[in-house]
């Protein structure tokens, strides 16, 4: 089995994931591009091996069993285990008036649909990957949360968190608490678990609107990727430190 440590980026064809893969690739990672899309994902992978970045495709739709199975099965194929799986891959929901998600008038099919991409497809391909990250001596899991996840800072008054995001913002909150008790799974181990906070990044999942660059926004899930063995785990981190749940 090689040497080199393999990552797998979800949602990786743009935006932050993109850059996720690109900079665990600078890093000498060999990096799995996943993306469904697969003009995108083939784009993906070659800006990064033009640079020297050892990438490859993984065809993956985070909201389909088959689809996980069959990526845990190319990775497997391609370099044998897997060191850092990053989950990125999200989606944000039908907005209303104002970018804005009212509970009150909430489609329940809107809501079931971003669960089943940002919390059970979370779910779906971690469990996929973990008989490859076992395999791994350092292995890392990061989830790309948000901070409108924290229900401490969605609670606060004096904290400005943004505009009422009905299905959104909740999904957040759950995936933190699952990154706690995988966390709790896996105490004691070399696995380490976290969510993480990018920011308010300009890319088309936020209209564009945002100050900081996808490259800032992936630096806190790179770092958290490569932590030292005994580093901490089942925490939330932004690029200022720890963020409340």
């Amino acid at each position: 089995m090689s040497e080199t440590k393999t990552a797998l980026v979800t949602g990786a064809n743009k935006g932050i994931g993109y850059e996720i893969a690109a900079g665990l690739g600078s890093l000498g990672f060999r990096v799995g591009v996943g993306a469904r899309d697969a003009v995108r994902r083939e784009t993906a992978v070659a800006q990064p091996r033009a640079l020297g970045v050892d990438a490859f495709g993984v065809p993956l739709d985070v909201t389909d069993d088959r689809s996980a199975t069959d990526a845990a099965k190319l990775v497997e194929q391609s370099t044998g285990r897997l060191d850092a799986l990053v989950t990125n891959a999200g989606i944000s929901g039908e907005m209303g008036p104002g970018w804005e998600q009212d509970p009150t008038a909430l489609d329940l099919e809107v809501l079931r649909t971003v669960v089943d991409t940002n919390v059970l497809g979370v779910v779906r391909v971690t469990n996929a990957m973990l008989p490859l990250l076992r395999r791994s001596a350092s292995p890392r899991i990061v989830n790309v949360s948000s901070s409108v996840g924290s229900l401490a800072k969605q609670a606060d008054p004096r904290t400005d968190i943004g505009p009422i995001m009905a299905a959104y913002a909740p999904t957040k909150s759950f995936l933190n608490a699952l990154t706690i008790q995988y966390a709790r799974q896996f105490a004691g181990t070399h696995l380490l678990i976290h969510a993480a906070c990018p920011g308010l990044v300009a890319t088309d999942f936020t209209g564009f609107h945002g100050p900081r660059t996808p490259a800032q926004g992936a630096a806190t899930p790179i770092r958290l990727a490569t932590l030292p063995d005994g580093g901490p785990t089942g925490a939330f981190f932004d690029d200022d430190g720890v963020v409340p749940w």
